[in-house]
This record gives structure tokens, C-alpha cells and sequence, in this order.
């Protein structure tokens, strides 16, 4: 599992970081810089939780220190020492992949999920006065909170679920093919 972690993070990793002579990816002004406990914090997380998870996918040593393969990768960087010791500094970006593999969602995000689980779970229910259904609003919905917009609506309690838009080439729908069908038969 912990090679899955590293391994996919190479790609987003190589793309962010900047080689010095010596190696080692130098701090890049596209990617932001954060300590542990900053990059948790936009997780709702603590810094000792964050670090929990960076070590077990292999990017974080126990001690604290990233390990060799998150320094090459550029995930990491050593800050400057403070109280006599170097403190490490994390990839937003490169870091983004891992914690959010692991369940967590950015509180910005998850901010946006509640707002939007609960403002189409309300125009499910109806009210006088609304004329926007919860299967026109949804149509608003960004593609990338389709998922947790449906997750929080299920521990709503909601039935309502937003149906993500269909690819060009998909098949479509069992019922629509049959509708389809009768219609062109006529």
C-alpha cells in the first residue's frame, strides 16, 4: 500500500519540484509550503494525525524527518532550524494526494458538500415559493463533488441523489434505450 502512495504521487511530484546540484528538490514558488501542523489544518486534522498518515505511506520517518524518497520526490523540503532543530515543510499539492486517498476532504470542500447536501435535500422536500427543482440545481453541481455530495445526502438521510452527467460514448440508461426503441419503432 505504501509503495501505491509513493508511486502515484511521482508523476505530480516530478512536475513540482526543481533540482539543485546536489539533488534535492529546492523550494518552488508554484508550490506552497506548509508545516505539518498548517497542512493538517486545512484538513480539520491535527499535525500528530497528518504525520500518522505521512508515515504510513512512506513519505514521513517515525522521528519526524521526511523520509528520502519524499525529499527526492519533492514532497518535502528542510526548513530552516528552529529550537535547535530542522523542522520539515510539506507540499501542499504533492501532499493533497495521500490525505485525501486516506479519507480526508480540505474543510473547504467539506464546507461545500454540507451547503450543497443540504440545499438539495431541502428542494427535494419542496417548499411554496421555490420554483427550482433539486434536479435543476444539481445540474450546477461541479463534477468533482458529485461523490461527496451524494455521500453527505445519504447520512442525511436524504433519497435524493445527484446522478453525474453521462460521458459521450456511454451507454445510456436501461430505460432510455427502451424509450428509445419504442420511439423509433413508431
Amino acid at each position: 500500500m505504501r509503495s501505491e502512495h509513493v508511486a502515484i504521487l511521482i508523476d505530480a511530484a516530478m512536475a513540482s519540484s526543481h533540482s539543485r546540484r546536489s539533488g534535492l528538490p529546492s523550494p518552488s514558488p508554484a508550490v506552497e509550503w506548509l508545516s505539518l501542523t498548517d497542512l493538517g489544518r486545512l484538513y480539520g486534522v491535527s499535525a500528530v494525525q497528518t504525520g500518522r498518515i505521512l508515515v504510513a505511506a512512506g513519505l514521513r520517518e517515525r522521528s519526524g524527518e521526511p523520509t528520502v524518497e519524499a525529499l527526492r520526490l519533492g514532497l518535502a523540503v528542510m526548513g530552516p532550524p528552529r529550537h535547535h532543530h530542522h523542522s520539515a515543510l510539506w507540499s501542499r499539492q504533492g501532499c493533497a494526494a495521500v490525505l485525501e486517498r486516506d479519507g480526508l476532504m480540505p474543510m473547504a470542500q467539506r464546507s461545500l458538500v454540507s451547503l450543497w447536501a443540504d440545499l438539495l435535500s431541502a428542494l427535494q422536500l419542496g417548499a411554496p415559493g421555490i420554483s427550482t427543482s433539486a434536479e435543476e440545481m444539481a445540474r450546477e453541481l461541479p463534477q468533482e463533488l458529485v461523490r461527496p455530495v451524494n455521500l453527505a445526502l445519504c447520512q442525511l438521510g436524504s433519497s435524493f441523489r445527484v446522478q453525474p452527467p453521462q460521458r459521450p460514448g456511454d451507454p445510456q440508461r436501461k430505460g432510455q434505450r427502451k424509450a428509445g426503441r419504442r420511439e423509433s419503432l413508431r
